[in-house]
């Protein structure tokens, strides 16, 4: 399945790109195979995805869990939690 990842805010600096478009094995169903797929791939991936709660996802521009559905196409993004106040 091909997909196109976006990376953002220390993300981005950490892996050292704002995106790519990847073809994924099959067995990577879901945001959270793709997010572990990612991190085996090594440096810089593995540091950037170490702390899986640190880091949020969306599909398609709509907010995403790790067992959110991925489909041939979907843009996927990758970014840190957001604080306000």
């Amino acid at each position: 399945m091909k997909l196109s990842i976006l990376y953002f805010a220390r993300l981005r600096d950490a892996i050292g790109r704002s995106g790519e478009d990847l073809e994924v094995p099959a067995a990577v169903a879901t945001v959270g195979d793709l997010r572990a797929w990612l991190a085996q791939r090594g440096a810089p991936w593995s540091s950037a995805f170490a702390e899986a709660r640190a880091v949020r996802a969306a599909v398609d521009k709509s907010m995403a869990a790790d067992a959110t559905r991925l489909r041939e196409g979907a843009e996927v993004a990758f970014f840190p939690p957001v604080t306000g106040g």
